[in-house]
């Protein structure tokens, strides 16, 4: 997954119907089991956005989003509805959740 400053965040908002974003920290253990469930994701899902964003250097976004943890990952649609997903059970689900976006 690419890193995304909060510009590209909008601009993805911009340009996309479904765009998604992984919200972590790198100290978080959690954080690491979930970054390579999403590199899975990503490879099964090519055609949608996905990118990440180090919550340490975004407190602005995540006071925005009104995140409550991490990992976090936002699926934001073209239509201003906004769905925040903490508990990453599996590639399996985290997959299906994507494709129906």
């Amino acid at each position: 997954m690419e890193e995304w400053t909060i510009e590209q965040w909008q601009q993805q908002l911009t340009n996309n119907d479904v765009v998604t974003l992984y919200l972590y920290t790198p100290i978080c253990g959690t954080c690491a089991i979930a970054s390579k469930m999403m590199d899975v994701v990503e490879q099964l899902l090519p055609t949608m956005p996905i990118g990440k964003m180090n919550l340490n250097y975004s407190e602005k976004l995540a006071l925005e989003l009104q995140v409550e943890s991490v990992p976090c990952l936002v699926i934001a649609r073209d239509d201003g509805t906004m769905e925040k997903i903490y508990a990453f059970q599996s590639v399996l689900n985290l997959y299906e959740i994507l494709k129906s976006s």
